[in-house]
């Protein structure tokens, strides 16, 4: 079982140890922890591809001592030629989930990188790209091996993604599942973190691998054109933050769901919950995320569209209003559908208190399935987030953001701690944030204990819509009993089930004690100087 790391000189947390240990190198060799991250995301996006890569989507929130948290969106709009009606011309009812059609919205993260460079170097950042993206360009070009996450997520998805172009080539072997401990190469993806590495990360929009890109996608049938690609760009926005008797928590603002994550929390304050672990700790979250998700589902998506801004949902009166719907005696109905999809969480905090908290993910398991040749890039398939109801929050235009489930979480705590921390999971992620924030903060846990602790998640799953509350089956008998006392529909799950996703956080206390958490459920680690 991992146990909380504690050091001072700097600490990475990450789904995959080679992820984390490419941050810590970066640490070790004088980098903040910006840059520490920037090398860590570009290595997870080699390694563990089924969840991300550089051809989908991230959001970032940094933090420095004396200076007021930044945050930085980084998921690409649909295309000018993205419209409801190239869907229906091809006799489709709803965007596509994979092949080319999925690959519909520009890929972001790669901006986000350079907009989160750009605040590095103003602190005082002064490692070269080279140096940043070695790591994940040796993993890309020596190879890495098969991790049994990502031989389950392929198993899922193979049925759906072996046809479409350049899938089976790239991460089935001899048209097969690739075995746990199989060695993967991925030669041109290596090329091209090779060339971002020389010709600066613009070039992935505005450059020669931007139209590259562009030229073979559009060969292959999506509708995005290297107009699209050149036009985007990574956008600064004031994060959304909620003041708490414990600090002040900050998350992103729409088109992701912090929201959510932020309200939960707001809400579980006022439900006065005692103690861990018990029947009133799992069920006000329950019931805070039922609320919190009615709110979701009826405003967010891209905040150019939205008739309510996302912070008036933050008001004490609106919290105390929500809060009194709960009633601990019986379960709210759930009829809404899940959000699927999964991502990769990391964070970083080094010694002078820079801290980050970053998510990036391709949406579903191996995102469209689409990969390019001429590059090596995986597409995602955000686009799908989109709706072709014309009447739907979320309806598909040109120039338009998807609705994003991902959401990196950052506190300010009120005794001088500082606590980065995220999770993978879809709709599980405000959920668990919001299990490992209240161990952690409000009842004292270290963190890992925090992260292992047994999880739940409301309708989370991997095939499809579900309302059920799934719960890991070590949590107490008494504690199943009483939620399927209350109306909650109770499906146990194995112990430290993937599906519970792949939390982690880091904490710096007041001393300079650096503390870490890395979630069993996955291959990460904590690495700390």
């Amino acid at each position: 079982m991992l146990r909380a790391v504690t050091a001072t000189g700097g600490m990475v947390t990450a789904p995959h140890h080679l992820a984390a240990q490419a941050g810590a190198a970066v640490l070790r060799e004088g980098g903040n922890a910006i840059e520490a991250m920037i090398a860590a995301a570009a290595t997870v996006a080699v390694v563990y591809p089924h969840h991300n890569g550089i051809g989908g989507d991230g959001f970032w929130l940094i933090s420095a001592p004396g200076r007021p948290p930044v945050c930085i969106d980084a998921c690409g709009a649909s295309g000018l030629q993205v419209t409801p009606d190239f869907y229906r011309a091809a006799g489709a009812e709803a965007v596509p989930r994979c092949g080319p059609g999925a690959a519909g919205t520009v890929a972001g993260t790669v901006s986000g990188w350079q907009a989160a460079l750009e605040v590095s170097a103003r602190w005082g950042g002064r490692l070269p790209l080279t140096r940043l993206l070695a790591d994940a360009i040796r993993h890309a070009r020596q190879g890495w091996a098969v991790t049994a996450d990502q031989a389950a997520a392929t198993r899922r998805v193979v049925d759906d993604l072996r046809d479409v172009p350049g899938f089976a080539a790239h991460y089935l072997v001899d048209g097969a599942v690739p075995a746990p401990g199989t060695v993967m190469r991925a030669p041109a993806l290596g090329q091209t973190l090779g060339l971002l590495a020389e010709e600066g990360l613009d070039s992935f929009y505005r450059g020669a691998i931007g139209r590259a890109v562009a030229a073979e996608l559009q060969r292959l049938g999506s509708p995005l054109v290297s107009d699209d690609l050149a036009r985007h760009r990574s956008v600064r926005r004031r994060p959304l933050s909620l003041s708490t008797a414990w600090g002040t928590v900050y998350n992103l603002p729409p088109p992701t769901q912090g929201l959510a994550s932020l309200m939960i929390l707001g809400l579980f304050e006022r439900l006065g919950v005692a103690e861990a672990e018990g029947f009133a700790h799992v069920h006000a979250i329950v019931e805070a995320t039922k609320l919190a998700y009615y709110v979701r589902d009826r405003h967010i998506c891209d905040p150019s569209y939205m008739a309510v801004h996302a912070t008036t949902f933050l008001r004490e009166h609106l919290l105390d209003q929500y809060a009194a719907r709960v009633d601990f005696g019986r379960a709210l109905p759930f009829p809404y559908d899940a959000q699927e999809g999964d991502t990769v969480w990391l964070g970083a905090i080094d010694g002078e208190g820079r801290a980050v908290s970053f998510i990036q993910s391709h949406y579903h398991p191996f995102g469209s399935g689409v990969v390019l040749a001429d590059t090596g890039v995986l597409w995602h398939n955000r686009a799908a987030a989109f709706s072709l109801d014309p009447a739907s929050r979320r309806t598909l235009s040109p120039r338009r953001k998807p609705f994003h489930t991902l959401n990196p979480a950052l506190a300010h705590l009120r005794d001088g701690r500082v606590m980065a921390y995220g999770t993978s999971g879809a709709d599980g992620q405000p959920q668990t944030q919001a299990a490992v924030f209240s161990r952690h903060v409000a009842f004292g846990q270290d963190v890992q204990a925090a992260v292992n602790a047994p999880r739940w998640a409301l309708g989370r799953g991997w095939t499809g819509p579900a309302t059920d509350l799934k719960v890991e089956a070590r949590l107490d008998a008494a504690v199943l009993d009483a939620l399927r006392a209350a109306g909650h529909e109770v499906t146990p799950v194995a112990d430290f089930d993937p599906i519970m996703g792949h939390a982690g956080a880091v904490v710096r206390h007041p001393s300079g004690l650096l503390e870490g958490a890395a979630d069993p459920r996955g291959d990460g680690a904590v690495a700390a100087l």
